[in-house]
């Protein structure tokens, strides 16, 4: 749980929300989408629906 939240805090993300989307989201993703729950793909993902 540690590195997860360092990972997370590594690449500006708030861990709380990402921890709390990428738990409710992975149950439904299908395997060849799990890459976007990752810190880094979850934040370029909330940018660009932002800018959106």
């Amino acid at each position: 749980m540690y590195s997860l939240i360092i990972t997370a805090k590594m690449n500006d993300v708030d861990p709380q929300a990402w921890l709390a989307d990428a738990l409710a989201r992975i149950n439904d993703l299908p395997q060849n989408r799990l890459h976007e729950l990752l810190p880094w793909e979850w934040k370029a993902i909330r940018e660009r629906i932002k800018a959106a």
